[in-house]
């Protein structure tokens, strides 16, 4: 099961935000420093409005929606990286997570404490990219400071890597992830192998108030806490290569205790067409690399989760080995070709319904059926 940790420093909205995705009541929510020691851990189920439509559909039994794993993860403060607050657990937490989702607080409450006594959500987002670039900067030092055998005896792979090491090292220096040094395919490869924190996909949740996430879901960027969503948004594009979300852990924390229709109906009251955790789970999935195929039928109607790029075969094993194994073809067709087309039946009468081999490239939304034999 992918990963994904929810970070940032204390008192920024995390663990709020954790039991809304999670719809849960794992995590404390205080008003102080470090309220969230061990990590908690949580499911969370992919929205996706197909898996109803294919249920309908095909009268299925059940729907089953996909899912990843979420952490939250202890508050970091300035000096983590050498140890400060619980920054060495915060580091050693992050490290087993396979992407990162840091919470910013962009909104002022003189009732929430904020660490660093103001509310500045660049500050923010570099304390922690700042403690992390120096983790990482400490690691590659090390290696390169104790280079193994086969990098003596000459090894290709251990002088590429060296070689990859020495350019990281310099990129650290300047303050900046690794993930934005500009790397060939086998680079990327082997920066797999240092597990740095900077290396992992990161994704930004820029929380703000209620009242403020009607204007701001539709485009609004007026007032102080516009113009610091309007920073933030730049910030990560131009300078971490990363994406986004605006999201209210108040209005989420507020949705979870509520039937889905009364909660549809606060939403519209704000001015809001959907949850933005719905939003968030969304990008955290494609952070992550991942994409949904489909299966439905009487029984269930389902998503897979496979990795982009996968194969059809690759997409068959997941839901079993023997899929994979014995792959002959599948039988696939665009899930808005079948929603277009209303039926099944009428998918193969237009044309719609291919029959795609081993080379197939699984894109995102097919719905398939596949040919196998043991």
């Amino acid at each position: 099961m992918v990963r994904a940790g929810i970070v940032g420093l204390p008192n920024v909205g995390k663990s709020t935000l954790f039991n809304a995705v999670t719809r849960t009541r794992k995590a404390q929510a205080a008003n102080y420093p470090f309220c969230t020691i061990e990590p908690n851990v949580g499911m969370v189920t992919v929205p996706d409005s197909r898996l109803d439509w294919l249920a309908k559909m095909s009268s299925s039994e059940k729907i089953l929606p996909a899912s990843i794993e979420l952490v939250d993860i202890a508050g970091l403060v300035k000096g983590a990286s050498q140890g400060e607050g619980l920054g060495n657990q915060f580091l050693t937490h992050i490290r087993e997570v396979d992407a990162i989702i840091q919470v910013v607080r962009c909104f002022e409450d003189a009732d929430i404490h904020h660490v660093a006594g103001t509310v500045d959500p660049l500050r923010d987002i570099e304390t922690i990219v700042t403690e992390l670039v120096l983790a990482d900067l400490g690691s590659v030092t090390k290696r390169l400071e104790k280079p193994g055998k086969a990098a003596k005896q000459g090894d290709a792979t251990a002088k590429a890597e060296l070689a990859l090491l020495a350019r990281l090292k310099e990129h650290l220096d300047k303050g900046v992830p690794a993930l934005t040094l500009e790397m060939n395919d086998d680079e990327k490869k082997l920066l797999k192998c240092f597990f740095l924190l900077t290396s992992k996909p990161t994704l930004f949740a820029c929380n703000v108030k209620e009242d403020e996430l009607g204007a701001l879901s539709k485009g609004g960027r007026d007032g102080k806490t516009g113009e610091q969503v309007k920073k933030v948004e730049e910030y990560c594009r131009t300078r971490l290569s990363s994406k986004s979300v605006i999201v209210s852990a108040q209005i989420e924390s507020e949705l979870v205790d509520l039937p889905e229709q009364e909660g549809r109906d606060y939403l519209a009251s704000l001015g809001v067409a959907e949850s933005g955790v719905g939003a968030l789970i969304r990008a955290t999935y494609d952070l992550l690399g991942l994409r949904t195929y489909l299966t439905t039928g009487p029984k269930e109607t389902r998503a897979w989760t496979i990795h982009a790029g996968d194969r059809a075969p690759q997409a068959a094993g997941v839901i079993h080995t023997d899929f994979e194994r014995g792959f002959i073809a599948a039988e696939t067709v665009a899930f808005a070709d079948l929603q277009s087309a209303g039926t099944m039946l009428k998918v193969k009468e237009a044309g719609k319904l291919r029959v795609e081999g081993k080379e197939y490239v699984v894109a995102d939304g097919d719905v398939m059926d596949f040919r196998f034999n043991v």
